[in-house]
């Protein structure tokens, strides 16, 4: 699989929802830009440094229009904006410094992390999360 997984390939991997128990489904960590956002041009080789180092993890990059019939009315107001998931539970959702250090080790302690819901998710994000693990 490559680094970055296209939004609309990760709805259908079958692997996903194929796992017997939560803690063995990848984590799946989803950077919603756009390609009008220099920050976004800027950070995406910085998230696939991210995604090579962690072939464990499952990758996305999703622009937020290209991307609209998979993303549908999530509200991003900042670039970069990660949604990370595992077994279609939401551990985090917000905007974050496009900083490499800072988005790895954020990954990083997500992936060792129990399966608890992140507060104050937005439906949209939770209909997201639903869809990319059936």
């Amino acid at each position: 699989m490559p680094p970055l997984t296209p939004l609309a390939d990760l709805a259908d991997l079958a692997e996903l929802a194929d796992r017997p128990r939560a803690a063995e489904t990848p984590l799946v960590v989803v950077a919603l830009c756009a390609a009008w956002c220099g920050t976004c041009r800027d950070f995406r080789p910085a998230f696939e440094r991210i995604a090579n180092a962690r072939p464990g993890i499952v990758f996305a990059w999703a622009d937020i229009e290209d991307d609209a019939e998979f993303v549908g009315d999530i509200d991003v107001d900042n670039f970069p904006t990660l949604a990370v998931m595992r077994a279609g539970v939401v551990l985090h959702f917000g905007v974050t410094l496009p900083h490499e250090a800072v988005v790895a080790r954020l990954i990083d302690a997500l992936s060792g992390a129990p399966l608890r819901p992140a507060p104050g998710v937005p439906d949209e994000v939770r209909a997201l999360a639903a869809q990319l693990s059936r």
